[in-house]
């Protein structure tokens, strides 16, 4: 079982983030608080074997793929191959939050984190922990939420289930999630707008914002 480290999601110490990004940077994976629910995550590097293992550890299908979180707005241009105007709107109105956007990817992002249809999801979240250990690390973070498959989101460090604890290589506790709902997700891939699950941002604010 790795290390469990108490930390601030707004303001984190320099010990626990350079423990974290120094775990990250070296293929490891993390279990870590976001604004919305806890995720386990890995650096978004080619041939990272952290990758493999989430799967493993959250015993997800290998079919699926796993949402990147970001650190800074420039990042949605550099992983994003176009950038609709509806995108944009989204994400100057919601990040950094509890809102994921699919997009085409651009040539930055390596294959094995993209969809079958070429897609990569994109999210900044409201955590200052989040945003900094991926500028420590140099990439983006490839993270889904902290549970086996098909159960419910750990919204804690303290409900995180302990398989997944033992099976991290660190567990960042920084206690309740503030929002602990799930991030909305909305495909900006195509003519039109899609909402593929409506979280904690509702659906009649994504179509008001993207309607302008």
């Amino acid at each position: 079982m790795g290390a469990i480290l108490c930390v601030s999601q707004e303001n984190p110490s320099r010990e626990v983030l350079r423990e974290a990004s120094a775990t990250l940077a070296f293929g490891g994976v993390v279990v870590m608080p976001t604004d919305s629910v806890y995720g386990i995550g890995c650096a978004a590097t080619p041939n990272n074997p952290g990758h493999e293992r989430i799967f493993d550890i959250k015993r997800r299908e290998r079919t699926q793929t796993l949402p990147w979180l970001i650190a800074d707005f420039d990042d949605l241009s550099r992983y994003a191959d176009e950038v609709p105007d509806a995108a944009l709107e989204l994400a100057t109105q919601f990040w950094p939050g509890a809102l994921t956007l699919v997009v085409s990817a651009s040539d930055e992002v390596p294959q094995e984190y993209r969809g079958a249809d070429g897609t990569i999801a994109l999210r900044m979240p409201d955590s200052n922990l989040v945003r900094e250990l991926s500028r420590l690390t140099g990439a983006p973070l490839a993270t889904t939420s902290a549970n086996t498959h098909g159960e419910a989101a750990a919204t804690s460090g303290s409900s995180v289930e302990r398989r997944i604890a033992e099976e991290a290589d660190l567990v960042l506790d920084a206690g309740p999630a503030p929002i602990a709902v799930a991030s909305t997700i909305v495909s900006v891939v195509g003519p039109e707008l899609v909402i593929l699950r409506e979280g904690a941002i509702p659906a009649h604010r994504i179509i008001k914002i993207a309607g302008r």
